[in-house]
C-alpha cells in the first residue's frame, strides 16, 4: 500500500547524443521525461513529426486489416502462430528495427498497393453484380438490346413493375395502334416489348411514365442473353483476381512479426520526436528532466554512463510545488483494484494508497451482493481463467481480477446465507433469510440484512475516517487527523453500537448506552475542534456545520442500502429459477422431478439460462453501484485524486513486448 517516491533526473548531454540517450532510458522503463523549466541562453527543442507520424499510419493501417485476415484463415486452417498476439523480442532486436527500416517500408508500400487495388476490384465487383441483378431479366431475350426505331414504328424495350401489369394492359387498350408482347418476368417485374405508331408514341410514353416503366438501361449492341454471360464471365474474372490478391496479402503472414516490431518502433520515433517539446536547447546541447522511482534510479545512472561519456546528470527530490506522476506498488491482487480508483480518479502522488483498504471493502460488498456459493465459484473460475489467460496488465484483465476475487467472498457469504443457486443445501443459516428475516429496531420491524447491510456501510465509513486520520499524520497534521480522522471514526463506532443495541433481537440493551455516550462525545469533539483556525465567529460557523454534518453521514449510511437491494433481487430470481425446476415453487411440482421429458428438458434449460442471465445482471449491478460506494461514501470521506499516472518513455507498446534483461 504504496507510492512509489519518485526522483528528479536533470539531464545535459550533446545534441548529437539525444537519440542514444533517449533510446537507453526507454530500455530502463523507468523515466517519465517532463516539461523542462525556462532558463536563460535556452530555447525550446522542436521537431517535425509530420513525416513519422504518417509513415506510422500507413504502417498501423496496413497492420489493421493484415492481421484479422491471417487471424481468420489460420483459423480455419488450425494454423497456429505466436506471432498473431503480443510479440515478446529482446531490446536490441527493437532497436534493431531501424537497420530493417527500408525493408520493412518496401513490405508495407506492397501492402498497401495490393489493399488498394483489392478495394477497388470489391468496388468493381459490387458494380458488376449490380448490373448481373437488373440484367438477369434481359436473359431471357434472344433479341437485340438496341431495337431500331423505322420511318413509321417506335420500338420500346424495357421492365413493368409486376403490381402494374393489369393497370397497363387495360391503358393499352386506349391507345391506337400500339402493339406489345411479354417477353419474360421474375419476382418482381415484367419484361416487355412495345411498338406503336409514330402518332400514338406521345401518349404511350405518358401512360408508361405512369405504371412505372423502365426503359433498357444497357446499351450493348448484343442480346440479352448476351449481355447477362458477359457480366457474369465478368464477376468471375473479377473474383478470380480478388482471390489471387488475397492468397499474395496471405503471403504475408511471414513478415508479420517484422512488421510489429517496426510499427512499434515507429512509434517509439514518434514519442521521442513529441518528447523533444518538453525539453530545451543550446547551440550544441540539450536540457532533459525527467522524474524517476527511486528504487529505478542505480537503473537509470547504468544506463546513461553506458550510453555515451559526454553526458552530466544529477538526481533530486521533487519541490513541493511539484507534483511528480503517480506509481503505485501493490500485490499482484491489489493490482487488479487499481482500475476501479483510476476510473474515478487516480492516486495524487502526496497522498497514501487507498486501494487495500478499498479492494478489502470492494470484494466484500461485491460478494455480499451475489452471495450465493455456486455464483461465486462461478465468478472465480471464469474470472480466474480470463485472467491468467491475458498476459499484458489489460483493463479486461484487471476487470477479471475483480470479479475473481469477489467471488472468493461470494462463497463466503452464500454459506453465510446458506445459499446455492438460491436453494438451502445446508442444515444451518448463519445470517437471517434475506426475504422475510425481520428485526426489531425501537419496535419496529426492519429487514434483518437490511439493518445488516447498513452496519456494514458503517465500518466502512469508519474505515473512510481513519485513512483520512492517516492522510494528515502523513503531511505532519496530527490535531487534524485526531480531530478531522479519528474523532469522526469514534463517531461511528459509537453509532454502529448504538444500532447494535437497539435491536432488540439481539438483547444487548447496555451497548444502545455505551454507543450513544461515545457517539455524542465524539461529536461534541468534533464540534468543538471543527473551528481551531478560523476566529470567534468561524469557530461557531464550524462547529454548528460539524454538527449538521451528521445528517450527511446518516444519508451517507441510508446509501448502503442498495447492498441490500441488490442482493435481495438477485436472491428472490435464483430462488425462483430453481424453484420451478428443483425444488417446486409455491406447492407446484418441480420440472426434474416430474417424469416429463419436455418439462425435464426445459428444467434444465431454464437452469442454466435463467442463472446465467441472473449472474450477469446481478455482475454489471454489483459493479456499478460496489463502485459507486467507494467513489461518493468511501471516498468522499479523504480522497483527493487527481493524480496522473507514472507513463515510463518507451511504454507505450502494441504490438510488442520488450524483454528487458541485462544480456538482450
Amino acid at each position: 500500500m504504496a507510492v512509489v517516491e519518485m526522483s528528479k533526473l536533470n539531464l545535459i548531454a550533446m545534441s548529437y547524443d539525444r537519440d542514444k540517450i533517449l533510446n537507453a532510458l526507454q530500455r530502463t522503463q523507468a523515466t517519465e521525461i517532463k516539461l523542462h523549466s525556462e532558463i536563460e541562453y535556452t530555447a525550446p527543442l522542436t521537431e517535425d513529426t509530420e513525416a513519422l507520424s504518417e509513415r506510422l499510419t500507413r504502417g498501423e493501417t496496413a497492420l489493421e486489416v493484415l492481421l484479422p485476415r491471417i487471424e481468420t484463415y489460420y483459423k480455419a486452417n488450425k494454423i497456429k502462430s505466436d506471432n498473431l498476439g503480443e510479440v515478446e523480442i529482446s531490446y536490441h532486436e527493437f532497436i534493431g528495427a531501424g537497420d530493417n527500416a527500408q525493408k520493412c517500408e518496401k513490405l508495407i508500400e506492397q501492402l498497401n498497393t495490393l489493399l488498394d487495388k483489392e478495394r477497388e476490384l470489391k468496388a468493381e465487383l459490387a458494380s458488376v453484380e449490380r448490373l448481373i441483378s437488373s440484367a438477369e431479366i434481359y436473359s431471357h431475350f434472344s433479341g437485340s438490346l438496341r431495337p431500331e426505331n423505322t420511318a413509321h414504328t417506335a420500338l420500346r424495350l424495357g421492365t413493368l413493375p409486376s403490381q402494374q401489369k393489369d393497370a397497363f394492359c387495360a391503358q393499352a387498350e386506349n391507345i391506337p395502334l400500339l402493339s406489345f408482347r411479354f417477353m419474360a418476368s421474375d419476382s418482381d417485374s415484367e419484361l416487355i416489348m412495345l411498338a406503336v405508331h409514330r402518332a400514338s408514341e406521345s401518349d404511350m410514353n405518358d401512360m408508361l411514365q405512369g405504371v412505372g416503366f423502365a426503359s433498357c438501361p444497357f446499351a450493348d449492341d448484343c442480346t440479352g442473353e448476351e449481355l447477362y454471360n458477359s457480366l457474369k464471365e465478368k464477376k468471375r474474372e473479377i473474383t478470380k483476381n480478388i482471390e489471387k490478391i488475397n492468397s499474395e496479402i496471405l503471403s504475408f503472414d511471414k513478415h508479420i512479426k517484422d512488421l510489429k516490431i517496426y510499427c512499434d518502433f515507429l512509434g517509439f520515433g514518434l514519442e521521442k520526436a513529441t518528447s523533444a517539446e518538453k525539453m530545451r536547447k543550446t547551440a550544441a546541447t540539450f536540457l532533459l528532466e525527467a522524474y524517476v522511482p527511486e528504487e529505478a534510479q542505480p537503473d537509470v545512472e547504468r544506463a546513461l554512463d553506458g550510453a555515451t561519456d559526454t553526458v552530466w546528470y544529477k538526481f533530486s527530490q521533487p519541490s513541493e510545488d511539484e507534483t511528480p506522476p503517480t506509481l503505485l506498488k501493490n500485490n499482484k491482487v491489489v493490482k487488479n483494484f487499481e482500475a476501479v480508483t483510476d476510473m474515478y480518479s487516480p492516486v495524487n502522488y502526496r497522498e497514501f494508497d487507498p486501494n487495500t483498504v478499498m479492494a478489502f471493502f470492494y470484494s466484500l460488498f461485491l460478494g455480499f451482493i451475489m452471495g450465493d456459493v455456486i455464483y461465486g465459484l462461478l465468478m472465480t473460475a471464469f474470472g480466474g481463467f480470463i485472467y491468467l489467460r491475458q498476459k499484458r496488465e489489460t483493463g479486461m484483465k484487471k476487470l477479471a481480477g475483480v470479479f475473481a476475487i469477489g467471488g472468493i467472498f461470494a462463497v463466503f457469504w452464500g454459506f453465510l446465507f446458506n445459499s446455492f443457486l438460491g436453494m438451502n443445501a445446508l442444515p444451518y443459516t448463519v445470517m437471517p433469510d434475506a426475504k422475510d428475516g425481520r428485526y426489531s429496531l425501537m419496535g419496529i420491524k426492519i429487514p434483518s440484512v437490511l439493518v445488516i447491510s447498513m452496519l456494514i456501510g458503517m465500518v466502512q465509513l469508519c474505515a473512510g475516517y481513519v485513512c483520512r486520520a492517516v492522510q494528515c499524520w502523513r503531511r505532519g497534521d496530527i490535531r487534524g487527523g485526531i480531530f478531522d480522522g479519528m474523532s469522526w471514526a469514534c463517531f461511528m463506532v459509537g453509532l454502529m453500537l448504538a444500532v447494535v443495541g437497539l435491536v432488540e433481537d439481539f438483547s444487548i440493551p447496555s451497548l444502545a448506552i455505551a454507543g450513544g455516550i461515545v457517539a455524542g462525545a465524539s461529536l461534541l469533539l468534533a464540534m468543538l475542534t471543527a473551528g481551531r483556525k478560523e476566529k470567534f465567529f468561524g469557530k461557531f460557523t464550524k462547529g454548528f456545520g460539524a454538527a449538521y454534518g451528521v445528517i450527511n453521514v446518516v444519508s451517507d449510511i441510508l446509501s448502503y442500502a442498495r447492498l441490500y437491494g441488490l442482493m435481495l433481487s438477485g436472491a428472490v430470481i435464483a430462488q425462483i429459477i430453481s424453484g420451478f425446476v428443483v425444488t417446486g415453487y409455491n406447492g407446484s411440482s418441480p420440472f426434474l422431478f416430474s417424469g416429463n421429458a419436455g418439462l425435464i428438458i426445459l428444467g434444465v434449460f431454464l437452469m442454466i439460462v435463467g442463472h446465467a442471465f441472473n449472474l450477469a445482471i446481478g455482475l454489471l449491478g454489483a459493479y456499478i453501484h460496489d463502485a459507486r460506494l467507494q467513489y461518493v461514501e468511501f471516498y468522499g470521506r479523504f480522497y483527493e485524486g487527481e493524480g496522473e499516472l507514472f507513463r515510463p518513455l518507451g511504454s507505450d507498446m502494441k504490438h510488442t513486448r520488450l524483454e528487458l534483461s541485462e544480456t538482450n
